[in-house]
């Protein structure tokens, strides 16, 4: 039976080519039309080690990973055992492993007993087509697009396109390769039954990734510099920057830590140019004492934190979502930054944009909570939906630069901003505290004056920046509430409930601080039951959420677990079932 959505799985060792094959087939099904989600998995090894790549493709629009996989390509079992419990084959699946491998199958955990094993000889194809080994991941393609009626001419384009800076002998046993694959699968096609994709080709679609997306959006914001630190899993909007910056009259400095990037980023935004970083979970720590520099002296930054599982090393090739806390509060002294939170590919692009116009007009720090899963998967979107509109910081008019002020007590808390080389605008500033003039003052009436101004900045943010989705019934029997990367499964799932008839809705929060108080409780206040979905352990979203909001005593549910392993449409789907049963029983014994 032909399938309008198939999700496959590529395991094996680095140099195994599984990332370039995703990419392939990724890009492939992009230029066909169709709605495309790839997502990579490492060791925590600098070279070598396991890897692994899912990619979803599909007739219709996807918003998950896909939570079980349907075709998975094994080329060494010993690496597959590295991602047990992370790839989970789905009932029917059919397997492609490598017919060398003497690993017994029936020491394979594949998460489900009901699969198709199906040996292929890899390695002795790729010899005989290619001459070499290192084929054997396009062999491997050539074999799926005719096993699975993958598009076929469009998955030869981008072998060639791979290759095409390549010496002509390279692309033609690669494409030998190519079609010895797709031969071989002739042998192979009764363990297909049911898989075959059937679509309707379609306007080409932008396959990017969600640091693609951020450096795109810092562009199109103006940004000129940026300065920062290798770390993954952010180093890819430093690597497409450095391409980018320059041409765009722009300047990129790879500092030697964190710290320098931080302090060159405020340094530059201080001289009047659009500035940020980009790092993960531990350079933000590094940044923590500067951020208060920010604060106190008011400069625009924009921060992006590409999240990791933590603490310390923790998982670097892996997402989590608990770095929540450090952003929101690390800090000493009251030092007021804004935090919002993309929610997938496209939305990098939006949240960036939205950071620097947030961060020039009310004159702090910017944090964009991104995390691995959103910031390195490749997801297929419209080009036309890259466009936001970009504004700057409020600069002094003539009269104000007589006898400037630049800490100038205004109505909003916001005073005009200059940049070294204006006439009247020149200042003092450090990171002491300070009068409405920047001279240090280290009065008690002074720093409660000043606290309130710098506090004050946050109202104007959360009444133009609370932009909030939600998803579902108007009035919900459950209520989910999630941010960030976990908002894809979870909008799935609802989507499906009220397929079914469920009366179930979710709410997905961009801008995290200041905290979008109404939006919130209005959206409580439609649901029966409410359920807050988080990849932290320790909950963290959950014990935000409480500092503000009486969440229904009773009639609230946590679904909390450690990252690692990516959120599925299923883990929702469960939670949501206990809970409507609960909430049905409830209601029974009420009545």
């Amino acid at each position: 039976m032909p399938v309008r959505d198939l999700t496959l799985a590529m395991v094996g060792s680095g140099g195994d080519g599984v990332i370039t094959m995703g990419d392939m087939i990724a890009q492939a099904g992009a230029s066909h039309g169709l709605h495309v989600m790839k997502v990579e998995a490492y060791g925590p090894q600098i070279r070598g080690g396991e890897s692994s790549c899912t990619v979803r493709v599909s007739a219709d629009p996807i918003f998950a990973q896909g939570d079980q996989i349907e075709v998975l390509v094994v080329f060494n079992w010993s690496d597959f055992g590295r991602f047990r419990g992370e790839i989970i084959a789905a009932s029917d699946a059919v397997v492609l492993y490598e017919e060398s491998d003497t690993t017994p199958l029936e020491d394979v955990d594949l998460g489900n007993s009901d699969v198709r094993f199906v040996p292929v000889p890899f390695i002795e194809l790729a010899k005989e087509a290619a001459g070499t080994t290192l084929a054997k991941n396009i062999v491997t393609l050539g074999l799926l697009c005719e096993l699975f009626k993958l598009p076929k001419e469009q998955l030869r384009k981008a072998v060639i396109k791979r290759f095409a800076k390549k010496k002509k002998e390279v692309l033609e046993v690669n494409l030998k390769g190519f079609d010895a694959g797709s031969e071989y699968a002739v042998k192979l096609a009764e363990h297909a039954t049911g898989k075959r994709m059937q679509y309707v080709e379609s306007e080409p679609m932008l396959l990017m990734s969600g640091n693609e997306a951020s450096a795109v959006g810092a562009l199109h914001a103006g940004c000129k510099f940026f300065a920062g630190y290798p770390i993954t899993p952010s180093s890819e909007i430093l690597h497409y920057l450095s391409e980018w910056m320059p041409k765009t009259g722009g300047y990129l400095v790879q500092t030697e830590d964190e710290l320098s990037a931080i302090g060159a980023v405020i340094g530059g935004s201080f001289a009047g140019v659009k500035s940020m970083t980009a790092t993960s979970g531990p350079g933000l720590a590094l940044m923590t004492e500067m951020l208060g520099l920010a604060s106190m002296a008011e400069i625009p930054a924009v921060i992006i934190d590409v999240q990791r599982g933590g603490p310390s090393t923790g998982l670097p090739t892996k997402s989590e979502q608990s770095d929540l806390w450090q952003a929101l509060w690390g800090s000493h002294g009251d030092a007021p930054r804004v935090v919002l939170a993309p929610a997938d590919v496209e939305d990098c692009f939006h949240a960036t944009v939205a950071a620097f116009n947030i961060a020039e007009e009310a004159q702090v720090p910017v944090i964009v909570l991104s995390d691995q899963f959103i910031a390195q998967r490749r997801e297929t979107l419209s080009m036309l939906t890259l466009d936001h509109d970009v504004t700057g910081r409020q600069v002094p008019s003539i009269g104000e630069l007589d006898n400037y002020k630049r800490y100038k007590d205004t109505r909003s808390g916001i005073s005009p901003m200059t940049w070294p080389g204006m006439k009247g605008g020149e200042y003092q500033t450090n990171g002491l505290e300070h009068d409405e003039f920047g001279k240090p003052s280290s009065m008690y009436l002074v720093h409660e004056k000043m606290n309130d101004k710098r506090y004050r900045k946050l109202r104007q943010v959360r009444a133009n920046y609370s932009f909030v989705r939600r998803y579902g019934a108007e009035r919900a029997d459950v209520g989910i509430i999630c941010w960030g990367s976990s908002k894809g499964p979870v909008k799935e799932a609802v989507l499906k409930a009220n397929g079914r008839g469920e009366k179930v809705a979710a709410f997905v929060p961009q801008l995290l601080y200041p905290f979008p108080y109404h939006e919130f409780q209005e959206f409580v206040s439609s649901c029966k039951e409410i359920i807050v979905v988080e990849l932290s352990y320790s909950a963290q979203f959950y014990k935000y959420l409480r500092t503000f909001l009486e969440l229904p005593e009773g009639h609230t549910y946590v679904y909390k677990r450690s990252g690692g392993k990516n959120l599925t449409v299923g883990e929702v789907e469960d939670k949501v079932k206990k809970v409507l049963e609960m909430g049905a029983l409830r209601r029974e014994v009420l009545v």
